[in-house]
């Protein structure tokens, strides 16, 4: 069952926390980014599942999460004699905290409309119920 808003504030968060809350990331999805971070160079699936100890399908999917949540970027390494192959980076902290921002700010203001709802609904009852029995 899912934690209510009060139980999630009351809890310590931490930076990656923010993975799991924000975006319904998994602990797999957690440990690919990081080594996504962790590296030099942009790498391939199999490396990332070799880091990770996982099977390749495996981190794919981790991967391709963390694509569909803007966590990650996908590069085409073309080979000289043609063909090629993907590498994945980290996407910019930067524009990673912006999107997370402007995703919370959405949030805020898509739950203060539903408070104003709720705060319309019930503060019409009492006056209703007052006039229906005069």
């Amino acid at each position: 069952m899912a934690d209510s808003m009060s139980e999630l504030l009351r809890r310590d968060m931490e930076c990656e926390g923010l993975l799991e809350c924000m975006h319904g990331l998994k602990e797999l999805d957690k440990r690919c980014f990081g080594a996504l971070v962790e590296s030099t160079e942009p790498l391939t699936v199999d490396e990332v599942a070799e880091r990770v100890d996982r099977e390749r399908s495996t981190a794919y999917r981790a991967v391709q999460r963390l694509m569909q949540a803007g966590f990650v970027q996908k590069e085409q390494v073309n080979y000289e004699n043609g063909g090629y192959y993907h590498v994945y980076r980290p996407t910019d902290p930067d524009r990673i905290a912006d999107d997370m921002q402007r995703m919370l700010n959405d949030w805020y203001a898509k739950m203060g409309q539903l408070i104003g709802e709720f705060r319309d609904k019930y503060d019409e009852q009492p006056a209703a119920r007052v006039t229906a029995e005069n």
